[in-house]
């Protein structure tokens, strides 16, 4: 799939692999690459990271990453205005431990890697509409635990359950759904008579405000970025843009100063009622990263 292809697609003009980008192929209005597809690299296998570690900046420059952490639960702290879950990001805790922590019924400290792992499953399959059955396969547990577990996690973030519900029923009356940012998906199966249909839309009709707004999110900070690196006379530019990851092919001489500039832009795309939180890191390759 890669090894062979990716270097047949150098372009003889500039020595490097050009991807295109489109605005209008997935459906919640993520940029999705094509000709290769770049955000497709595997990351977690060693082939993967073998690939990766072929992807090299300009001589005498870095590769600079900067991922947004979390964002699309901080979308949804935001959205719903879970007390509890708009509270833990304010107060900057880690929010999988203090989820499993209400899950397990153990203090914070006392989580394990194992329970935090539950936690982060159950935080982020919840807002794609995880069934118990769904949960209880991903974690080779019990269906009837599965289920425990999602009342208790919807017990103590009960608006964030009423949120997800309300989401559905706005599409049903509207037969669309929206981004926090005004963007449309049009949702024409929502009132379907075939259950798996209908049941597919209600999961898109809770997805898509979050996930779309995550993406309308990076494009504003990808915008902004761009402008601000044309204003700063900066050598840095964005290569690659990774779902909630922007890339940047930086001078050694600029890597402190846009590193800096690359969290506050990221950070400051977009003003929520919990703060936004931007990780970097640099290397030598994509895969030191």
């Amino acid at each position: 799939t890669y090894v062979d292809p990716l270097p047949r697609m150098i372009d003889p003009k500039t020595g490097r692999i050009h991807s295109s980008f489109r605005q209008t192929v997935a459906a919640t209005g993520r940029l999705s690459s094509s000709d290769p597809n770049l955000q497709n690299i595997p990351v977690r296998t060693e082939r993967g990271q073998q690939i990766r570690h072929a992807f090299i900046p300009s001589p005498g420059s870095k590769m600079l990453s900067a991922d947004y952490s979390q964002i699309e639960l901080r979308i949804l702290a935001h959205m719903s205005q879970d007390p509890d879950l708009v509270g833990s990001f304010q107060r900057d805790e880690d929010v999988h431990q203090r989820t499993a922590s209400e899950i397990f019924g153990v203090l914070p400290e006392k989580v394990d890697e194992q329970q935090r792992g539950v936690a982060k499953a159950i935080n982020f399959g919840l807002m794609y509409g995880k069934t118990a059955f769904g949960l209880s396969s991903e974690l080779g547990i019990p269906r009837k635990n599965a289920q425990e577990m999602i009342q208790r996690y919807f017990t103590r973030y009960s608006t964030v359950k009423k949120f997800l519900d309300s989401q559905i029923e706005i599409a049903r009356k509207r037969g669309w759904t929206t981004t926090l940012l005004g963007r449309k998906r049009y949702l024409p199966e929502i009132n379907s008579k075939n259950p798996a249909v209908r049941a597919g839309a209600e999961r898109m009709a809770m997805n898509t405000p979050i996930q779309g707004t995550a993406a309308d999110l990076i494009k504003l900070a990808m915008i902004h970025l761009d402008e601000e690196l044309t204003r700063g006379g900066y050598q840095s530019k964005l290569i690659i843009q990774v779902h909630d990851e922007l890339l940047l092919d930086c001078p050694d001489q600029e890597v402190k100063e846009v590193r800096v500039l690359v969290e506050r832009v990221m950070e400051g795309a977009l003003s929520l009622s919990v703060p936004l939180r931007v990780n970097t890191g640099l290397g030598k390759n994509w895969g030191d990263l």
